[in-house]
């Protein structure tokens, strides 16, 4: 019999453990064994962090131009689409808000640490802050290829909007084009496929160095800045989904989280979205649902709702920001959250899209993407809240959405 290839989490958390050993045994060893992870661990982690940096705007720009024309005809989809869309977005934004303030929280107890004095080998360039309308005009590139060139996130997002509305509305004229971003995103993902094949590597190298270099200190903010994100899910799902299956369906929470309760251990074990679909529409169905509503809006959800990333990128933003010894003002954190809600469209379909988007937060706030390093280890354990996350927020939305639509059954009433 073929011999079964271990799965990439199984790899990742050996690598975890791994790394952890060899940094503990280096930080016994003394300055020799911590010279050893700085000199020769660190640089493969570095590679496998350039990786990340290299792939992050062909992966924002493709799978979002990809995402949009997935949608189809949006006069087709009529006032279901427009509903989803405005639904996902807004429970976006209060998701980066919610982990924005448990972010803080947190940061502010001092319980994420200032590793800045022993991991600041990069630099921080701050982006400067000028006022909304400031913002909103830097957004609109004047130079497409400058925006690529540059990394500036904000840009590239609004490019793909503009490409992917622009291609779906020249119809057949835009066949080609439409093929050839389908074509080039099937590559990409390939890649991305690749890249996050790596993980380990970087995984073992990175906690080796961060260990050896930090001792055992290093572990419980890891287990803190888990604790916080783990707080936002819960609190979010509470407090926005299941309020709105109550205000909107008439659903009481303990009724929804009852009947969503098997698709969220689905995706809770399996962190896909996508091979939770089939658990999401029997549980939709079941909760009164309309059939025809769920098949769309839950794979739409699975492409575009993204609260639970969006929750695990702020906390993990601020967290990074405190490792690296700067203080976010408030008006990056409003860049965090427009950066943010306008990426949940098309990324969330990406194999790794949770630390890709990471990546491209923290280009847009000019924080070094070196960092990311010390939380990639424990990307499976965010990985695994925030699937169940979006896929909690997926069947909220078609219990709302077949409400607001009055179809033939009602919703919540089954």
């Amino acid at each position: 019999m073929k011999k079964q290839k271990m799965s990439l989490p199984m790899q990742i958390l050996i690598a975890l453990v791994a790394g952890i050993v060899v940094g503990l045994i280096c930080s016994v060893i003394g300055d020799s064994g911590k010279t050893f992870t700085a000199s020769y661990l660190k640089p493969f982690g570095d590679i496998f962090v350039n990786l990340l940096k290299f792939i992050v705007v062909p992966v924002v720009l493709l799978s979002m131009i990809d995402g949009i024309l997935s949608m189809g005809d949006m006069k087709k989809v009529g006032s279901v689409g427009i509903k989803t869309v405005v639904y996902f977005l807004c429970t976006t934004a209060i998701a980066c808000v919610i982990g924005l303030i448990f972010a803080n929280i947190f940061a502010g107890a001092n319980l994420f640490p200032d590793l800045h004095d022993q991991l600041g080998a990069a630099e921080y360039e701050p982006k400067a802050f000028n006022g909304f309308m400031s913002v909103l005009v830097d957004i609109f590139p004047s130079n497409m290829w400058q925006s690529f060139v540059n990394a500036n996130m904000l840009q590239v997002i609004v490019v793909s909007l503009f490409f992917g509305g622009s291609i779906m509305v020249a119809g057949e004229r835009g066949k080609l084009a439409r093929d050839i971003v389908s074509s080039f995103y099937a590559v990409i993902e390939k890649l991305m496929e690749f890249v996050i094949s790596l993980s380990p590597i970087g995984v073992f190298t990175y906690m080796a160095w961060v260990t050896a270099t930090q001792g055992a200190n290093i572990l419980g903010s890891l287990a803190l800045v888990i604790l916080c994100a783990y707080i936002g899910y819960i609190v979010h799902a509470v407090l926005v989904y299941s309020l709105s299956a109550q205000v909107f369906v008439g659903m009481s929470p303990i009724a929804f989280f009852k009947g969503a309760f098997a698709a969220m251990m689905f995706a809770f074990t399996s962190t896909s979205s996508a091979a939770t679909l089939p658990v999401s529409k029997e549980c939709a169905h079941e909760m009164g649902a309309e059939d025809d509503i769920s098949a769309f809006v839950l794979p739409l959800g699975s492409t575009i709702n993204m609260d639970g990333t969006a929750i695990y990128q702020c906390v993990a933003t601020v967290f990074i920001a405190s490792c690296a010894g700067i203080h976010l003002t408030i008006g990056q954190m409003v860049i965090v959250v427009v950066t943010a809600t306008l990426a949940s469209i098309g990324t969330a379909g990406v194999s790794g899209a949770g630390m890709i988007m990471l990546a491209m937060v923290l280009e847009t706030l000019g924080i070094p993407v070196a960092y990311i390093g010390l939380i990639v280890a424990v990307d499976r354990i965010f990985d695994m809240g925030r699937t169940c996350l979006n896929v909690t927020g997926d069947i909220a939305c078609s219990l709302c959405v077949s409400k607001w639509e009055g179809g033939r059954k009602k919703a919540g009433k089954r």
